[in-house]
């Protein structure tokens, strides 16, 4: 009798386990982030530029907030460092450009915004590819980098909580489903010649 129950517990055991895997997997995969894919470091007309893309997902909470009316701020970081052995990483160049992503009811559609600029979008899918695909943003004026050193440059796009509305912001500090991990991208590059 004892040789019969034993398989059956172990396998209702391994399926409570592998659902209880693929639920953490899919709450990781869905509370959101925001994963760099590539970047770099190009010459522009009047200088250096920076193109980026990332993957943007933004969670269910979030997405259930900017429908009702509520907007999202993102940052948008670039930095460009020479690496010194003798003290900290000296500063060379960079910006940061501020996004703010709302939904207009009357019309239905939603806006991607920097300062008094915008572009509206019919989904919110394809307003977060326009926030993930950065291009040609100018980051330095010709002569700002040393040709023929070895840089380091880093990129970042995040959510900035800071700007939520109050009450929202203390229920992220306590709630996970508010939080979209971003990560950084660094790399090395040698600036070739200077941009005409």
């Amino acid at each position: 009798m004892t040789a019969s129950i034993t398989p059956c517990w172990k396998k209702c055991l391994e399926r409570l386990v592998a659902l209880g895997v693929g639920l953490f997997v899919a709450w990781l995969a869905w509370a959101g982030s925001i994963q760099p894919q590539s970047a770099a470091v190009v010459p522009d007309e009047r200088g250096w530029a920076v193109n980026a893309e990332f993957d943007v997902e933004i969670g269910a909470r979030l997405i259930d907030a900017v429908g009702k009316g509520v907007p999202l701020h993102f940052r948008f970081e670039v930095q460009i460092k020479r690496k010194r052995w003798y003290w900290i990483d000296e500063h060379l160049a960079g910006r940061v450009v501020n996004y703010r992503l709302s939904y207009h009811a009357l019309t239905r559609q939603y806006r991607l915004a920097v300062g008094s600029l915008y572009q509206n979008f019919a989904t919110l899918e394809a307003a977060l590819a326009a926030l993930g695909h950065i291009r040609r943003l100018h980051i330095a004026d010709a002569g700002a980098l040393p040709q023929g050193e070895t840089l380091i440059a880093a990129v970042r796009l995040s959510l900035d909580q800071s700007q939520l509305p109050k009450p929202l912001q203390i229920d992220a500090l306590a709630n996970d489903d508010w939080r979209v991990d971003a990560h950084t991208l660094s790399w090395q590059f040698v600036p070739a010649a200077e941009p005409q």
